[in-house]
């Protein structure tokens, strides 16, 4: 009898769960939606819009949102089609997946949090291999087990450098100030890290640090060396390093 009962209750958590995901990804499908529009007004194939001109497609400021955005709705799409084909549409469309639930909305206001002031706060005005490795630690932390206190942490640890650089360095005059933005992001993000390699070790909190490392360094190194691409924040802590050793000591060794 008690086994039916879990089994019954196991049943509802999921279908609430594909509830959830229905919602969810209705939601990220607007936000990615949303910014490629607005990455619609950078020109990719040349042209002249809104006072940005373009040349060759590789080099256009349009790439790397439009890269970003496009990988987002695409995820966003496959999600959704799970949660239908798992019945989340219907039981979303019931009401079974919707009221106020404290779980789900620390779950969607630390995501907000997170992806907000990555993209306002960070991506502006911080070294893009820094701030995304955060924002890639952050994610992966805080929401593979679904724990609230690790959403928070997230959360937190993302929004402390975000607001200290739009607090301090606002204008765009400033985007490329001293580095003690990048330092507060460093800090943040070795933090997370540490706090995330002190809990329970499974295969992806051990990949955690790797995969945020060697993602966002190897997307820069991709953008800026190969297809000529323009990096956020050129002059960040780690990328001005980079193109330095690369313009400087490594182009002439297989130049010449």
């Amino acid at each position: 009898m008690d086994n039916h009962v879990d089994n019954t209750n196991d049943i509802n958590d999921i279908a609430v769960l594909r509830a959830r995901d229905f919602w969810a990804a209705l939601v990220l499908i607007a936000v990615s939606a949303f910014f490629l529009w607005r990455t619609s007004y950078i020109p990719l194939f040349g042209g002249n819009r809104a006072g940005v001109s373009g040349a060759s497609w590789y080099s256009s400021a349009a790439i790397v949102p439009l890269g970003v955005f496009s990988a987002l709705f695409i995820l966003s799409i496959f999600l959704l089609v799970t949660a239908i084909r798992a019945g989340g549409a219907k039981t979303a469309l019931t009401a079974v997946g919707i009221g106020w639930n404290r779980f789900e909305a620390i779950r969607f206001g630390t995501i907000g949090i997170i992806i907000g002031f990555f993209i306002v706060g960070l991506v502006p005005r911080v070294d893009f291999i820094l701030c995304s490795g955060l924002l890639i630690t952050a994610l992966i932390y805080g929401f593979h087990t679904g724990n609230p206190r690790r959403m928070i942490m997230s959360a937190i640890a993302m929004f402390i450098p975000a607001f200290y650089a739009l607090a301090m360095h606002l204008p765009q005059s400033e985007w490329a100030a001293p580095h003690d933005d990048d330092w507060l992001t460093l800090v943040a993000w070795i933090i997370l890290s540490a706090i995330a390699w002190r809990g329970p070790r499974d295969a992806v909190a051990r990949a955690t640090p790797i995969i945020a490392m060697m993602a966002p360094l190897f997307l820069v190194c991709v953008m800026a060396f190969g297809f000529r691409q323009n990096v956020p924040n050129r002059s960040g802590l780690i990328f001005s390093q980079i193109e330095y050793q690369y313009y400087v000591n490594i182009r002439p060794i297989w130049r010449n």
